[in-house]
Protein backbone atom coordinates (compact mmCIF):
# COMPACT_ATOMS: atom_id res chain seq x y z
CA UNK A 1 0.00 0.00 0.00
CA UNK A 2 1.29 3.43 -0.79
CA UNK A 3 1.88 5.22 2.19
CA UNK A 4 -0.59 7.70 3.48
CA UNK A 5 -0.55 11.28 3.91
CA UNK A 6 -1.11 11.95 7.59
CA UNK A 7 -3.40 15.29 7.27
CA UNK A 8 -7.37 16.47 8.05
CA UNK A 9 -8.40 14.93 4.22
CA UNK A 10 -7.30 11.15 4.80
CA UNK A 11 -9.80 11.95 8.37
CA UNK A 12 -12.31 13.19 6.35
CA UNK A 13 -11.96 10.54 3.74
CA UNK A 14 -11.83 7.90 6.35
CA UNK A 15 -14.54 9.02 7.84
CA UNK A 16 -16.98 9.77 4.88
CA UNK A 17 -15.71 6.15 3.83
CA UNK A 18 -17.24 4.36 7.38
CA UNK A 19 -20.49 6.30 7.15
CA UNK A 20 -21.25 5.11 3.55
CA UNK A 21 -20.27 1.65 4.08
CA UNK A 22 -22.03 1.37 7.07
CA UNK A 23 -25.40 2.44 5.38
CA UNK A 24 -24.53 1.43 1.70
CA UNK A 25 -22.58 -1.29 2.27
CA UNK A 26 -19.04 -1.90 0.92
CA UNK A 27 -19.59 -3.34 -2.53
CA UNK A 28 -22.40 -0.84 -3.16
CA UNK A 29 -20.55 2.35 -2.08
CA UNK A 30 -18.02 3.91 -5.03
CA UNK A 31 -15.08 5.80 -4.84
CA UNK A 32 -17.35 8.58 -6.55
CA UNK A 33 -19.46 8.25 -3.41
CA UNK A 34 -16.78 8.95 -1.06
CA UNK A 35 -15.14 11.69 -3.28
CA UNK A 36 -18.66 13.66 -3.60
CA UNK A 37 -19.26 13.25 0.59
CA UNK A 38 -16.20 15.02 1.19
CA UNK A 39 -16.41 17.45 -1.86
CA UNK A 40 -13.16 16.25 -3.58
CA UNK A 41 -12.64 15.66 -7.53
CA UNK A 42 -12.98 11.89 -8.06
CA UNK A 43 -9.46 11.55 -8.81
CA UNK A 44 -8.05 13.19 -6.38
CA UNK A 45 -8.95 10.24 -4.10
CA UNK A 46 -6.62 7.97 -5.73
CA UNK A 47 -3.75 10.49 -4.11
CA UNK A 48 -5.06 9.50 -0.51
CA UNK A 49 -5.77 6.30 -1.21
CA UNK A 50 -5.02 4.13 -4.00
CA UNK A 51 -8.08 1.95 -3.58
CA UNK A 52 -11.45 1.43 -1.79
CA UNK A 53 -9.88 -1.43 -0.34
CA UNK A 54 -6.90 0.43 1.32
CA UNK A 55 -9.93 2.86 2.94
CA UNK A 56 -11.53 -0.42 4.16
CA UNK A 57 -8.36 -1.62 6.03
CA UNK A 58 -7.59 2.04 7.76
CA UNK A 59 -11.53 1.80 8.85
CA UNK A 60 -11.11 -1.34 10.21
CA UNK A 61 -7.87 -0.05 11.74
CA UNK A 62 -9.51 2.89 13.63
CA UNK A 63 -11.96 0.43 14.41
CA UNK A 64 -10.12 -1.87 16.15
CA UNK A 65 -7.87 0.69 17.97
CA UNK A 66 -11.52 2.27 19.52
CA UNK A 67 -12.75 -0.52 20.76
CA UNK A 68 -9.20 -1.96 22.05
CA UNK A 69 -8.06 1.02 23.24
CA UNK A 70 -11.77 1.13 25.70
CA UNK A 71 -11.45 -2.47 26.61
CA UNK A 72 -7.68 -1.93 27.46
CA UNK A 73 -8.94 1.45 30.13
CA UNK A 74 -11.66 -0.99 31.48
CA UNK A 75 -9.83 -3.84 32.75
CA UNK A 76 -6.33 -1.82 33.23
CA UNK A 77 -6.98 -0.45 36.61
CA UNK A 78 -8.38 -3.77 37.96
CA UNK A 79 -6.78 -6.60 39.56
CA UNK A 80 -9.39 -9.09 40.27
CA UNK A 81 -9.61 -11.71 37.36
CA UNK A 82 -13.67 -11.67 37.73
CA UNK A 83 -13.73 -7.89 37.69
CA UNK A 84 -11.16 -7.70 34.70
CA UNK A 85 -13.52 -9.64 32.98
CA UNK A 86 -16.68 -8.34 34.12
CA UNK A 87 -15.01 -4.74 33.16
CA UNK A 88 -13.88 -6.13 29.79
CA UNK A 89 -17.49 -7.70 28.61
CA UNK A 90 -19.28 -4.19 30.03
CA UNK A 91 -16.79 -1.98 28.22
CA UNK A 92 -17.00 -4.63 25.00
CA UNK A 93 -20.95 -4.31 24.83
CA UNK A 94 -20.85 -0.34 25.55
CA UNK A 95 -18.10 -0.13 22.36
CA UNK A 96 -20.20 -2.17 20.11
CA UNK A 97 -23.29 -0.79 20.74
CA UNK A 98 -22.74 2.93 20.16
CA UNK A 99 -23.48 4.24 16.74
CA UNK A 100 -20.55 4.09 15.20
CA UNK A 101 -19.86 3.93 11.68
CA UNK A 102 -16.25 2.00 12.45
CA UNK A 103 -17.74 -0.39 14.49
CA UNK A 104 -20.91 -1.18 12.02
CA UNK A 105 -18.30 -1.60 9.27
CA UNK A 106 -16.03 -4.46 11.15
CA UNK A 107 -19.51 -6.36 12.01
CA UNK A 108 -20.82 -5.54 8.31
CA UNK A 109 -17.70 -6.66 6.43
CA UNK A 110 -16.25 -9.63 6.30
CA UNK A 111 -12.71 -10.49 5.51
CA UNK A 112 -13.53 -12.89 3.06
CA UNK A 113 -15.05 -9.48 1.04
CA UNK A 114 -11.61 -8.06 0.68
CA UNK A 115 -9.37 -10.70 -0.45
CA UNK A 116 -6.23 -8.59 -0.85
CA UNK A 117 -6.37 -7.45 3.09
CA UNK A 118 -8.00 -10.51 4.11
CA UNK A 119 -4.88 -11.44 6.32
CA UNK A 120 -4.60 -8.02 8.17
CA UNK A 121 -8.24 -7.53 8.35
CA UNK A 122 -8.76 -11.01 10.64
CA UNK A 123 -5.18 -9.98 12.14
CA UNK A 124 -6.96 -6.72 13.38
CA UNK A 125 -9.62 -9.31 14.58
CA UNK A 126 -7.31 -11.67 16.43
CA UNK A 127 -5.90 -8.81 18.44
CA UNK A 128 -8.99 -7.61 19.61
CA UNK A 129 -9.72 -11.54 20.73
CA UNK A 130 -7.05 -11.60 22.15
CA UNK A 131 -7.54 -9.51 24.89
CA UNK A 132 -10.26 -12.12 25.88
CA UNK A 133 -8.49 -14.57 25.57
CA UNK A 134 -6.25 -13.01 28.53
CA UNK A 135 -8.68 -12.61 30.42
CA UNK A 136 -10.20 -15.49 30.11
CA UNK A 137 -7.02 -17.20 30.97
CA UNK A 138 -6.84 -15.20 34.16
CA UNK A 139 -9.88 -16.96 35.31
CA UNK A 140 -9.73 -19.38 38.19
CA UNK A 141 -11.47 -21.79 36.65
CA UNK A 142 -12.47 -25.65 37.32
CA UNK A 143 -10.28 -28.00 34.83
CA UNK A 144 -12.77 -29.28 33.24
CA UNK A 145 -13.97 -25.67 31.77
CA UNK A 146 -12.60 -25.25 28.03
CA UNK A 147 -11.50 -21.70 28.47
CA UNK A 148 -11.25 -21.41 24.51
CA UNK A 149 -15.31 -22.50 23.95
CA UNK A 150 -15.61 -20.17 27.10
CA UNK A 151 -13.75 -17.18 24.96
CA UNK A 152 -15.69 -17.56 22.25
CA UNK A 153 -19.25 -17.83 24.24
CA UNK A 154 -18.43 -14.50 25.63
CA UNK A 155 -17.42 -13.10 22.05
CA UNK A 156 -20.35 -13.96 20.62
CA UNK A 157 -23.05 -12.67 23.31
CA UNK A 158 -21.07 -9.58 23.80
CA UNK A 159 -20.82 -9.53 19.49
CA UNK A 160 -24.26 -10.41 19.46
CA UNK A 161 -25.67 -7.58 21.64
CA UNK A 162 -25.37 -5.00 18.75
CA UNK A 163 -28.36 -6.50 17.48
CA UNK A 164 -30.95 -6.41 20.16
CA UNK A 165 -29.39 -3.89 22.55
CA UNK A 166 -31.84 -0.58 22.83
CA UNK A 167 -30.44 2.68 25.11
CA UNK A 168 -33.94 3.14 26.62
CA UNK A 169 -34.06 -1.22 27.55
CA UNK A 170 -32.85 -0.18 31.08
CA UNK A 171 -29.87 -1.63 31.45
CA UNK A 172 -26.74 0.01 30.73
CA UNK A 173 -23.95 -1.96 29.33
CA UNK A 174 -22.05 -1.91 32.24
CA UNK A 175 -25.58 -3.75 33.95
CA UNK A 176 -25.36 -5.99 30.93
CA UNK A 177 -21.91 -6.96 31.49
CA UNK A 178 -22.48 -7.62 35.00
CA UNK A 179 -25.34 -9.81 34.50
CA UNK A 180 -23.56 -11.97 31.73
CA UNK A 181 -20.53 -11.86 34.08
CA UNK A 182 -22.30 -13.18 37.25
CA UNK A 183 -24.19 -15.60 34.74
CA UNK A 184 -20.27 -16.94 33.47
CA UNK A 185 -19.00 -17.28 37.29
CA UNK A 186 -22.36 -19.03 38.53
CA UNK A 187 -22.29 -21.60 36.12
CA UNK A 188 -18.94 -22.41 36.11
CA UNK A 189 -18.00 -22.09 39.68
CA UNK A 190 -21.22 -23.22 41.67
Amino acid sequence: MKPQRANSRNDALIEAAAELFASQGYKSTSMRDISKAVGMLPGSIYYHFPSKDDLLLAIYESGVERITETLEAAVEPLVDPWDRLQAGMSAHIRAITQESAYTRVIFRVEPDDVPKYKSQLVALRDRFEAQFKSLVDDLPLAPWVDRHLLRLMILGAGNHARLWFSPDGGNAPEEIGARFCRLVRDSICN
